[in-house]
């Protein structure tokens, strides 16, 4: 008896490990893009999904696996020198407000002048798939000396609802203009602005909590010391940020960025002294939480920390990787010290950057030109709603059920009477298997619903809490 309820056992661990494993996939077979650098969505509930084009252009299209065209968004070729490796346009970011407002956000190297551009463009009132390159606010021009290196070129809103941006050392030889450490130019720093309010002469204002807010350095200033902060992202369920700062000669490293801190560059590489080589005075600076050697590695690609349903065993890991050895690892660090890093996949072509849908799944852009999705590998062929386990429960209980198609499921909790408890789903999602938790707080004992609706299915269950 003992030896079945083992092997009972082995086989639940089992399945539960086939479902929760997740792969690399084509996640548009029909699309392909030209040297694709980011991806991300718009925040609106449009379920649409927007590739930059290294070039200059940015593409538009369903976040459909079927989807078989895709549209240009926005032209502004000729406001880019992308030549050169690393300019080109770099960055977008949809305003919090972008469903009401339509302004969006873009980081590009400007032709002629090699400055980093930050502007502002709107997207057509009448039809949303099409942005006017007419509509163009400059918000912020930074001068870059150098012809191809560290361009930077992240954005994204924090949840303060702040722009940030990072930008690099300017390029050559190892920060010869010690960019980074000096706090009176914006170059080799986070950044982070308010372009809901002008101020002077500025189409931003400055955050009050920004460090140099009272003076000592450039207002704009919200860390220092960085390389090539060349992806970072924050978690949105903690709010922490994540950097991925692109190494010189030895070593790559990620940053939790915090307000006011440096991050050594040029001073430090990873945790090892670059300038001066002997006795080079730490004082005052943040360390990363990892570092690792070049070779086969050669240029970290900053990522994101998993808040999607597809992959559970990799959620609250931060997923990042590496353009060279195309190697993608996932890191946990819950409480000021990583206790997991581990390599997931190789992925099929030179990884230029991550990004998330709305949903936040995580996909990867590669310099095949294709888009690659991180998914569970079952594809269920119908709709099934589980029995939710354990049953009776308390405190909380598992819900899970398949889901054949991409579509809007609502998941809900009624009592007997037939009064909503609560609202579990209720979205546009993916094909898949789901888990989720159901963890009542306010409720008396006794007999529950659990609904599953979707526009061609609709099924229900019986749960039962006990106090």
């Amino acid at each position: 008896m003992q030896k079945n309820r083992l092997i009972l056992i082995m086989l639940l661990l089992l399945s539960t490990q086939t479902f929760s494993e997740c792969i690399i996939k084509d996640a548009f077979p029909n699309l392909s893009f030209n040297f694709p650098v980011f991806i991300t969505h718009s925040g609106d509930g449009s379920n649409r999904l927007f590739v930059i084009e290294k070039r200059g252009i940015i593409k538009v299209f369903q976040n459909n696996a079927g989807t078989s065209s895709s549209s240009t968004f926005l032209d502004i070729r000729s406001k880019i020198a992308y030549a050169n490796g690393e300019q080109g346009l770099l960055g977008l970011a949809f305003h919090p407000n972008y469903s009401s407002n339509r302004f969006f956000y873009t980081y590009y190297t400007e032709v002629g002048t090699r400055n980093l551009i930050i502007s502002r463009f709107t997207a057509n009132i009448n039809d949303p798939n099409i942005a006017d390159s007419g509509t163009q606010l400059r918000i912020i021009s930074i001068p870059h000396p150098d012809a191809n290196d560290h361009n930077g070129g992240m954005l994204f809103f924090g949840l303060d609802g702040y722009l940030y941006f990072g930008t690099g050392d300017g390029g050559c030889c190892g920060d010869s203009l010690n960019n980074s450490q000096n706090v009176n130019v914006l170059l080799g720093k986070i950044l982070r602005i308010n372009v809901d309010s002008a101020s002077g002469s500025n189409n931003y204002s400055i955050p009050p909590t920004n460090p140099f807010y009272l003076g000592g350095g450039r207002q704009e200033i919200f860390a220092r010391g960085m390389r090539n902060p060349w992806r970072f992202s924050q978690d949105p369920s903690s709010g922490v940020i994540w950097c991925g700062d692109v190494g010189h000669e030895y070593y790559e490293e990620i940053d939790i960025i915090e307000n006011g801190k440096n991050y050594g560059w040029r001073i430090m590489e990873g945790l090892h002294c670059h300038y001066p080589l002997v006795g080079c005075n730490q004082t005052g600076l943040t360390m990363p939480i990892k570092e690792y050697l070049h070779h086969p590695d050669c240029s970290i690609i900053g990522g994101y920390v998993y808040r999607g349903t597809q992959c559970p065993d990799l959620t609250g890991r931060y997923i990042y990787g590496d353009l060279c050895s195309k190697r993608i690892w996932k890191l946990y660090y819950p409480a000021d010290s990583v206790i997991e890093d581990e390599l997931l996949f190789i992925a099929p072509s030179n990884i230029t950057s991550f990004g998330t849908d709305q949903d936040r799944e995580l996909y990867i852009c590669c310099l095949d030109g294709k888009i690659y999705k991180i998914m569970s590998p079952f594809v269920p062929s119908a709709y099934n709603l589980k029995q939710n386990y354990p049953n009776p429960f308390n405190p909380s209980t598992k819900i899970e059920f398949d889901l054949p198609n991409d579509e809007f499921v609502n998941l809900s909790v009624y009592d007997v009477r037939g009064r909503l408890v609560k609202t579990i789903i209720d979205q546009n999602m993916k094909v898949g298997r789901y888990t989720f938790d159901f963890n009542p707080t306010d409720i008396a004992s006794g007999v529950y619903f659990c609904k599953l609706s979707t526009g061609n299915f609709s099924e229900s269950m019986k749960m039962i809490f006990l106090r």
